[in-house]
């Protein structure tokens, strides 16, 4: 259990005494060190709905509370709010606990099965800057819910499917015939582009590519081949990226469109036979008024089109129906652009009706915002292309190369190359996760490669720093206790065992900037540390245990940036 679980537990035990049973003990981090280690702040609520002086009941619950052996003084504080002060000895076994353990004492959550989606490229296209955030966060995502001990299913939902694939499948065949197929797939963006300009220019060439998407949805051989040839040549390409990028996506974990084909026209069938289809213009429509405009007309969740043609929403409903009723999950995690939200409201809403989708299972939208340029808009090239994503990539780890070089031009290349690839990469990845994925964010390379401030380069060097301590310190016991008297030492340790509350923070809400802000914070509180308490110069136990803080900020360090999925180096 969490030090602020266990707090809430026992402010809500002695809120329940006091006469407010099931008043929520909103119990959180103090703001500021003086405010002691924990506050809570949910006597005042309680006290207006008793109809009570606040410090009055303050009082009463600071005599009810059983906090012994966990904090040395509890005070109330302004209008009723309660500090909480933690015993030294308590947060010290705390971080001697994580210490000993791989998961740094972190206790697993009762496992749940969890899907987590990202990525989800089309795969007509290369890979662009479009797709970084998703992939970035949903890693993380990933790694957060498997750390606690869920069973994480990773998915890539990849566009596989639908009419465009008629026409790429019929321009591969003509590029064979030329005998430059492989030439025309290394760039995608450029196959795509000719084939759709020859669809656009050529009546014939589309006649013929409308007659593959018939053969393709229809299960010719010959143009399933052929598909699949295209397809495995696509991800060759993100496979390619998610390596660069370091993220844990690979072929087992694609399940594209085309993977529920079959099942869309039986969940169509089943929509209509429940009375939840009305055909509206030729299309079939699910009609739902918790969605109503302004007029008070119910929004159209389409799921086939004028022509029998199916929708990207069928086809995330035959997922749904794929992931209950096969995957058993519990909970389902889309990582995909916040423009999209409505869509999934629409989404879960219709398949509750339909009965697909229990309301026990949590599927919820992961939205993100866009990454903008300095002008304020989503960031595109001079020409107004999209970026490719591995251009951006290599671009990243040659700054930093660059970066390195000006900073240790004696090291050799192959290790400085070593060193690029982990703080460009990493750079990257935390300049996107230290924001609240819900919003905007400017790109700037000088900002995201600083080795000042909240950056990936600041952290991944405060690790090394901390390593470089203890491979000096000889005589190290990596058993020894910990004795926290020196409020430098309190600030530390106190944030070393709020590592827990972080990381189940992070899961429950799906928030990685969370940790972000929890690991700078670390390593701001350690630099404080190693500033006020000397730990090569001191002496006896006084410098084991200044070197088992040490040894817990490292090891609370690595495992933060490892969940983030951003490495570290011992030496930078």
């Amino acid at each position: 259990m969490t030090i602020q679980q266990l707090i809430s537990d026992r402010v809500a035990a002695a809120l329940a005494a006091a006469g407010a049973p099931g008043a929520p003990a909103v119990v959180q981090p103090a703001s500021k060190p003086e405010f002691g280690d924990y506050q809570a702040n949910g006597v005042m609520g309680a006290a207006k709905a008793l109809k009570t002086n606040p410090r009055a009941l303050a009082e009463q619950v600071i005599a009810l509370l059983d906090l012994q052996g966990i904090a040395s003084k509890v005070e109330i504080a302004g209008p009723g709010f309660i500090n909480i002060h933690l015993d030294p000895a308590f947060i010290a076994g705390r971080v001697e606990k994580a210490l000993a353990d791989d998961s740094l004492g972190i206790a697993k959550a009762e496992a749940r099965r969890v899907m987590v989606e990202y990525s989800s490229v089309n795969l007509a296209k290369e890979m662009h800057i479009g797709h970084l955030r998703g992939g970035i966060i949903g890693d993380a995502l990933v790694r957060v819910n498997s750390f606690i001990g869920h069973d994480v299913i990773r998915q890539n939902h990849v566009g596989d499917w639908g009419t465009q694939f008629g026409m790429l499948v019929a321009y591969m065949v003509e590029t064979q015939k030329a005998g430059d197929a492989a030439v025309e797939l290394k760039d995608l963006d450029t196959f795509y582009k000719q084939s759709k300009k020859r669809f656009d220019e050529d009546e014939a060439f589309a006649d013929l590519a409308r007659d593959y998407v018939v053969k393709l949805q229809s299960g010719d051989a010959e143009v399933l081949a052929l598909w699949q040839q295209f397809v495995k040549l696509s991800l060759t390409h993100c496979n390619a990226i998610y390596q660069k990028l370091g993220l844990l996506l690979d072929d087992g974990d694609v399940r594209g469109e085309s993977f529920y084909n079959a099942d869309l026209p039986v969940l169509v069938n089943e929509l209509r036979e429940k009375g939840l289809l009305t055909e509206d213009q030729g299309a079939q429509v699910v009609f739902l008024d918790e969605f109503k405009n302004k007029e008070g007309e119910p929004a159209a969740f389409i799921v086939q089109k004028q022509g029998g043609g199916y929708l990207y929403a069928t086809t995330d409903l035959g997922a749904i129906r794929f992931r209950i009723g096969t995957l058993k999950l519990d909970r389902a995690l889309y990582v995909v652009d916040s423009r999209q939200s409505l869509h999934f409201q629409q989404l879960f809403t219709t398949a509750r009706k339909a009965g697909w989708l229990p309301q026990g299972a949590d599927f919820e939208h992961i939205g993100h915002g866009t990454i903008m340029g300095p002008d304020g808009k989503p960031l595109k090239t001079r020409s107004g292309e999209n970026i490719k994503l591995v251009e951006l990539l290599d671009e990243a780890i040659e700054r930093a190369y660059q970066l390195v070089s000006s900073k240790n031009a004696e090291l050799p290349e192959a290790e400085r190359r070593n060193i690029a690839q982990a703080v460009g990469i990493g750079a990257l990845k935390y300049a996107d996760l230290s924001k609240s994925r819900n919003t905007d964010y400017i790109f700037d390379w000088d900002a995201m490669l600083s080795f000042e401030g909240n950056t990936a380069p600041y952290l991944q060097y405060a690790y090394t720093r901390v390593q470089s301590v203890l491979r000096k310190a000889e005589d190290f016991n990596p058993a020894a206790n910990i004795v926290v008297t020196e409020a430098a030492e309190k600030q530390l340790a106190v944030a070393l065992t709020q590592f827990e509350d972080v990381v189940f923070t992070v899961a429950e809400g799906s928030q990685p900037h969370h940790l972000c802000s929890y690991l700078y914070n670390v390593a701001t509180l350690f630099s404080r540390f190693y500033e006020a308490c000397p730990i090569l110069k001191s002496e006896g136990e006084v410098r084991q245990s200044r070197l088992q803080l040490a040894a817990a900020t490292a090891k609370t360090l690595k495992a933060g940036l490892g969940l983030l999925g951003i490495a570290v180096l011992e030496t930078m």
